[in-house]
């Protein structure tokens, strides 16, 4: 969305080449703000314009947050800067800028970037989409434990230009080679703050001022546990290690805000049983979001044709009663009933699922627990159950048309209304309890237990509350 304030300022900057006033539009409001107003109403040669007017690195920042589509439009019709603007972004933000490009793109702008740049996007480009490793940036400040508080203060001097995050200072211990002669990631032997830097005597040494039982996260660990790892802790950064705990790198917490947000979008669409769709909803591919919704859709609807099957078992018996005494006249009346009860076993079902689903999530629940979690659910089901109970009675009782009155049997109306509301007990504590345990099943055998949708919840309460509610309609009719 363009930004009200800006967009038709800059758009009267560029028309009259008014130098001076786009630089100051560029380094003196946040580089959002500036990203916000160049979006959509300008083409890729505007944008470029506008922020050339900056150094390089402004450049970056400004870059940074435009959306990933419009970055892949601006590097295709790329300036001779664009090498070094990659070379001063976010490590982890140009490794997802250069995953997005044309193989042909990415070819052509790598040439454009020095060595060591282009060794470094190899490197984070080799660790999987949804793993730590491609979360993590190689911008961290680090010291050898030798150096003093004072000597370490200066040279981080040095460092924090170039650094993403200098608040945690990680210590290393002396370069190894590997069998095969490359160099090995320094060894991690612990954290030392910039507050603890500051605070500390000049002459003490880092290696006895570090805090060495350092929290770390694996490069192979899915990315969910980034976010688990920064809500206990409330960490600024983590550190990524290999397997000998050699320091790949770190990941801050502005990506975990990044991560939060894609796993909770994700979650909700698998709940509502789409997808999951990747990107924005707009820019996503027709064709992508057709085959993540039809797919669900017609599993569902394959699910949904048993109750053709089960109406279609019972059918006789609505046309021409049970049979039993007082029967006779047909039962079709009791067809208005079927959207009221089978409603309530979706809804308590869609509940359970998320209750228990969220619970997982936040490993407030394990699998394990599945006893302890059925007996819980056994209970408020029959809670909720009774509750709804009562108001069927009130409402078959006093709410029921007149029209539909005429037709019941003679002597029927009651078995009318225990119909209506043990169909609706037994419904809700059936939705209920499928809501509840699915998850967990899923969980179980190592699957996302968000694919328990709240659909496909309704559709499985849907065919079992078709069967009790017929199956009570034969005791009472």
């Amino acid at each position: 969305m363009p930004h009200p304030l800006f967009t038709p300022e800059v758009r009267l900057l560029l028309g009259e080449r008014n130098d001076a006033g786009l630089r100051e539009f560029c380094e003196s409001l946040h580089p959002a703000t500036v990203a916000e107003a160049l979006d959509d109403e300008f083409t890729p040669e505007q944008v470029w314009e506008a922020i050339s007017h900056t150094d390089i690195r402004g450049q970056a920042s400004i870059f940074e947050y435009l959306p990933p589509a419009r970055q892949v439009e601006m590097i295709e019709k790329a300036r001779p800067q664009v090498g070094q603007l990659l070379g001063k972004m976010s490590h982890d933000d140009r490794v997802d800028l250069v995953r997005r490009l044309p193989p042909n793109v990415h070819e052509a702008l790598l040439r454009l970037v020095d060595e060591a740049d282009r060794r470094d996007i190899a490197t984070l480009g080799q660790y999987g989409a949804d793993t730590v490793g491609a979360m993590m940036t190689t911008d961290y400040a680090w010291l050898p434990g030798t150096l003093t508080a004072a000597e370490a203060i200066d040279q981080l001097r040095q460092q924090a230009p170039d650094r993403e995050t200098i608040y945690y200072v990680y210590v290393l211990d002396e370069a190894s080679r590997k069998p095969d002669g490359t160099l090995a990631p320094r060894r991690l032997l612990g954290v030392v703050s910039l507050r603890d830097l500051i605070l500390a005597p000049r002459h003490a040494l880092i290696r006895d001022l570090m805090e060495s039982e350092v929290e770390t996260l694996r490069y192979d660990e899915d990315r969910e546990a980034v976010t688990k790892l920064f809500a206990r802790y409330d960490f600024i950064a983590v550190p990524v290690v290999d397997d000998r705990f050699g320091l790949l790198g770190i990941v801050t917490h502005d990506d975990v805000l990044d991560v939060v947000q894609a796993e909770a979008t994700e979650d909700l669409q698998r709940q509502a049983g789409v997808g999951p769709i990747e990107g924005n909803y707009l820019d996503a591919a027709f064709g992508v979001v057709w085959l993540s919704r039809v797919k669900w859709l017609a599993v569902l609807f394959g699910m949904q044709m048993f109750t053709i099957n089960v109406m279609a078992h019972y059918e006789g018996q609505l046309e021409g009663g049970a049979g039993r005494p007082g029967g006779g006249g047909g039962l079709a009346f009791l067809i208005v009933f079927i959207p009221l009860c089978l409603s309530v076993g979706g809804n308590a079902g869609s509940q359970a699922s998320t209750l228990v689903t969220r619970a997982l999530a936040l490993e407030q629940i394990r699998t394990r627990d599945w006893l302890q979690v059925c007996r819980r659910e056994l209970l408020m089901a029959a809670a909720l159950a009774a509750t709804l109970g009562i108001l069927s009675v009130a409402r078959t009782y006093w709410l029921t048309p007149a029209e539909v009155l005429a037709k019941v049997p003679p002597g029927g109306f009651w078995s009318l209304v225990w119909v209506v509301t043990f169909a609706v007990m037994g419904i809700c504590l059936t939705g209920a309890i499928i809501g509840a345990m699915l998850p967990l099943g899923i969980k179980a055998v190592g699957w996302d237990p968000a694919l328990m949708s709240g659909p496909f919840i309704a559709t499985l309460s849907d065919v079992l509350g078709i069967v009790i509610y017929f199956s009570i309609i034969t005791v009472f009719f």
